[in-house]
């Protein structure tokens, strides 16, 4: 079986380190917002190229705080309209309707997934004051033509950088998490950087925003039992953030490791019938997943059941063919759609061996 993602192998090699750090905190009993935290903030500040990072308790959390956050400061009211991709994870959308915004779902390059500056323009409305990017799988959208975009109709211009930790601009040399306003970053376990459960963070340069956000994830509060605006628990636990601090000098290195699988890929797989994804430049993609598109997806399914390679559908309905957001299944977004019904995401990770790539390509090769 060659696994999508091998979790325990992966962090398997910072087990010494991960209990030299838990004997930390519990010798230091900090277990919120203590010094682990205080030092990956820091410590992913100056990763990302930003002044101020808040780690948060998800990163959910850490796109609706940005939004609320932006509500209080003034720059958004509730009901504003908020630009986002129709490919994305629904967490995305959910950020937007929990801020008490309003959505409106953008078709994507059929081909690197991304919303693009092209895509984005015509729904600009004077109700629009904001825009959403999501780096989909791991690369970067096009973040100059996209900033212009946003300066030229003074839109607020945010990023859910969730899938995208490390990703490199070549033109500029500015990573996820330092373009527009702010930038929310999750740290599920399975993201490059990943935790040891749910952590989030944002990333900004607005001091305004990192004041407002600072008090509303602890309560609104400015010190203790000072409660100065309203606001809400979530905070990056002390634990997760010692573990992230021991994987925050490792990712460029994983990075490159899912770069080379990635570079494999696109040029020894050879087959008709998988379209592979575009990618405009290696450094700009980190490959949080490698997704490929087929045109039967079940019969590709099964094909890869039978030789014992494990995927993963990211994500097999769009998010306005959800239950949940029933109120937009009714909108034309054919390029998203198409997207959600062929895409499948196959194995890619550090811990892959060169023999198991090799088998990969072998296989979807003979498909």
């Amino acid at each position: 079986m060659i696994k999508f993602l091998d979790l325990q192998k992966i962090n398997a090699a910072y087990k010494a380190q991960f209990q030299q750090k838990l004997e930390t905190v519990l010798n230091n009993s900090q277990f919120i917002l203590g010094t682990e935290v205080a030092e990956f903030e820091s410590n992913f500040a100056n990763y990302c190229g930003t002044k101020y990072c808040l780690g948060t308790a998800n990163g959910l959390d850490a796109l609706s705080l940005i939004l609320k956050g932006y509500i209080h400061l003034g720059k958004l009211q509730v009901g504003d309209v908020v630009l986002i991709p129709g490919v994305t994870f629904i967490a995305t959308a959910q950020a937007i309707v929990n801020a008490g915004l309003e959505p409106v779902f953008v078709e994507p390059d059929a081909l690197s997934f991304n919303v693009t500056a092209e895509t984005l323009e015509p729904h600009i409305s004077s109700n629009v004051k904001a825009i959403v990017v999501v780096h989909v799988y791991g690369q970067l959208a096009d973040m100059s033509s996209i900033e212009a975009l946003a300066s030229t109709h003074n839109l607020l211009l945010i990023e859910d950088a969730a899938q995208a930790h490390g990703a490199v601009c070549p033109s500029s040399g500015k990573k996820a998490g330092s373009f527009g306003n702010a930038a929310a970053f999750s740290f599920y376990p399975t993201k490059n950087l990943g935790a040891l459960g749910d952590a989030g963070a944002i990333t900004t340069n607005d001091l305004g925003l990192y004041e407002c956000v600072q008090k509303m994830r602890n309560y609104g509060c400015s010190k203790k039992y000072r409660h100065e605006i309203y606001g809400v628990n979530s905070r990056l636990d002390e634990i997760q953030a010692a573990f992230l601090n021991v994987k925050l000098p490792f990712l460029d290195v994983a990075n490159s490791a899912r770069q080379s699988i990635a570079t494999r890929y696109l040029n020894e797989m050879q087959n008709d019938k998988i379209l592979l994804p575009k990618v405009e430049h290696k450094n700009a993609h980190v490959f949080y997943v490698f997704a490929v598109r087929v045109a039967n997806r079940l019969d590709f399914l099964a094909y890869l059941d039978v030789r014992q390679i494990e995927y993963v559908i990211h994500y097999p309905t769009p998010i306005h063919k959800q239950l949940a957001f029933s109120k937009y299944k009714n909108l034309n977004l054919p390029i998203t759609e198409a997207i959600h019904a062929s895409v499948v995401s196959i194995p890619i990770s550090p811990v892959m061996e060169y023999e198991q790539v090799s088998d990969v390509i072998k296989a979807l090769n003979a498909y």
